[in-house]
């Protein structure tokens, strides 16, 4: 695992906390749990691509077809 992908999971749970705070002091926590759910969708979606990838280059290595 690239230490980059780490360090860009931590820089996108920082911003995602810094807008969803300036949301819910504006007044509007609707968009701010949404803005919230975008973030964890996009890490999720980071974190699959990453396992699928693990378990390609298992599959490769043991020539499993």
């Amino acid at each position: 695992m690239d230490v980059n992908f780490i360090f860009r999971i931590g820089a996108i749970g920082i911003l995602i906390t810094v807008v969803s705070q300036v949301l819910i002091r504006a007044g509007r926590e609707d968009v701010a749990t949404l803005a919230t759910l975008a973030g964890l969708i996009v890490v999720l979606m980071m974190v699959v691509n990453m396992i699928s990838e693990f378990f390609e280059s298992i599959r490769v290595m043991f020539s499993l077809e």
